[in-house]
């Protein structure tokens, strides 16, 4: 099948979200959209699948225009879509959400015995270590993405869109992915690869489209023919910057944070964990290893069944966030910024001021607008977040952005210590920099910083220390020296180590 995109504009109220678009998408091949947060590529991706109606153009499928007037209009087309907004319903098993479009049954009821073997077979692809049967409500943000990616090849698409398909996943899961894709190229489907990993597109796509502020920048250039640094200049027009981390030094003869012989109730075992006052410490692991568990256990999502946590010496029993926070000044950046980390209906303003009602409420406990902008502004100017006032919706800025109030919220708050989890998700390369010197300055300032991440190229650029979890035990520790090859091999040497499946990371 190949995929014609003819002048396509797009305007929401006064901004135009593509200003028209044309590049074509070949079957038997792998075609990378790339631009920043912001440039249009969810936009067209909805647009081709039936979620949104362009306001000028068309969409030419073999030579022949089609109208999508919904996401069925495109299934029945043979399109499949990974959406960046996660599209599964939770109480459903794994196993259902995989197979929900083409439901097997028997004698007119649902074949469950039939759905858990369908779907056990595409998510064999990509994971063997989730449960068909669970509840999708019960998986860390990681494995959803799976099941997202195992419900899409389901489809059998012909024409398969993947918008940021690697974000939450490691590099393990991620080349288990790439396998996948590349049996599908050879088998002439054609592939819509949308990603901020620069690595990623250079190494597995065979063509880039770029796009910035929704026009394109280059149409179905050939990916041998573009250097790294010119896919960089193309998405942001100019040439890449590079983080500039500072010089910190942490203290460690200062624990602020520490964890002995801890297990939980999510199924970690005697892990032990101390964080220094201005330290990165990264937690690294492979989907499924325990790491955001463990954090969301210092936090009280989950029951410490053994050992204990001490926060500045002192033995802690944390209940809930806002115990962690208010009692223990500890603050969490949840990987789930939409679902979890931000009120996306409402003001930047509330967003950020959220972590601070308490202290700035007035007489009454009351709470002004003009309390909360006094609170937020210093915050929207000191992390550069880019919207148009402190009262605008969250929803309506970059997930960079959103990212960023969701870090100042924190800041706001005056955390000790904060949990960060998947800082960069979904976030094109220039804020992703800003990110970076974001957290490092912040460790800079005193704050210690406990870091998840399945960016291994994150992690190396921002730890000090990385503690490695495999089947929710912490099975190793490497000293950073911020050199990618040795540091990223002494971490997989240790998941190798317990795990001689995982050595094709």
């Amino acid at each position: 099948m190949e995929l014609s995109i003819d002048h396509l504009t797009k305007d929401f109220l006064s901004v135009r979200a593509l200003d028209d678009v044309t590049f074509r998408i070949r079957a038997g091949e792998i075609h990378a959209l790339m631009g920043e947060n912001g440039a249009g590529k969810s936009t067209l991706i909805k647009i081709v699948t039936g979620v949104y109606k362009p306001d000028s153009g068309r969409l030419l499928l073999d030579g022949q225009p089609v109208e999508f007037s919904s996401p069925r209009d495109a299934l029945a087309a043979a399109i499949g879509a990974v959406h960046q907004e996660r599209n599964l319903i939770p109480r459903f098993s794994v196993g259902e959400n995989i197979v929900l479009e083409h439901l097997p049954t028997r004698n007119g009821m649902v074949d469950y015995a039939e759905v858990h073997r369908q779907a056990r077979a595409y998510l064999d692809l990509l994971d063997r270590a989730i449960d068909t049967r669970a509840e999708v409500a019960t998986l860390s943000v990681a494995q959803m993405q799976l099941v997202e990616i195992a419900k899409a090849l389901s489809l059998k698409a012909k024409l398969l869109l993947l918008d940021e398909p690697t974000a939450s996943i490691s590099g393990h899961e991620a080349a288990a992915l790439f396998d996948v894709l590349g049996r599908l190229r050879a088998q002439g489907v054609a592939i819509v690869f949308v990603s901020h990993k620069l690595e990623e597109v250079l190494s597995l796509c065979d063509r880039v489209t770029i796009l910035r502020d929704g026009k394109i920048a280059a149409a179905d250039e050939p990916i041998a023919s573009v250097s790294r640094g010119r896919l960089v200049s193309l998405m942001i027009g100019r040439d890449e910057r590079v983080a500039d981390m500072g010089v910190r030094n942490p203290d460690t003869s200062q624990t602020v944070l520490e964890l002995r012989a801890v297990s939980t109730s999510f199924g970690h075992h005697d892990a032990d964990l101390s964080l220094h006052k201005g330290e990165i410490l990264g937690l690294y692991g492979l989907v499924g290893a325990g790491r955001t568990e463990l954090a969301r256990s210092i936090l009280g999502y989950g029951r410490i069944t053994a050992g204990e946590i001490r926060v500045n010496g002192q033995r802690a029993r944390i209940r809930s966030m806002n115990e962690a926070l208010e009692s223990y000044r500890i603050g969490y950046v949840s990987e789930d910024r939409k679902g979890e980390g931000l009120l996306l209906a409402y003001p930047v303003k509330e967003n950020i001021a959220i972590t601070i009602w308490r202290r700035i409420a007035g007489i009454l406990g009351l709470i002004t607008p003009r309390a909360e902008a006094k609170a937020a502004g210093p915050f929207v100017g000191r992390l550069a977040i880019r919207t148009p006032s402190i009262d605008a919706a969250v929803s309506t800025l970059s997930g960079g952005n959103q990212q960023k109030v969701s870090i100042a919220k924190w800041l706001a708050a005056q955390t000790d210590i904060l949990i960060v989890d998947e800082p960069t998700v979904g976030i094109d390369v220039k804020t992703k920099v800003e990110i970076h010197e974001l957290i490092a300055g912040i460790a800079r300032d005193g704050v210690s910083v406990l870091l998840i991440t399945s960016d291994m190229a994150e992690m190396v650029t921002l730890a000090d220390r990385i503690l490695v979890l495999h089947d929710f035990r912490i099975v190793g520790e490497v000293a950073n020296d911020h050199r990618y090859e040795g540091t990223s091999a002494a971490v997989m040497n240790f998941i190798h180590a317990v795990d001689p499946a995982a050595a094709g990371a």
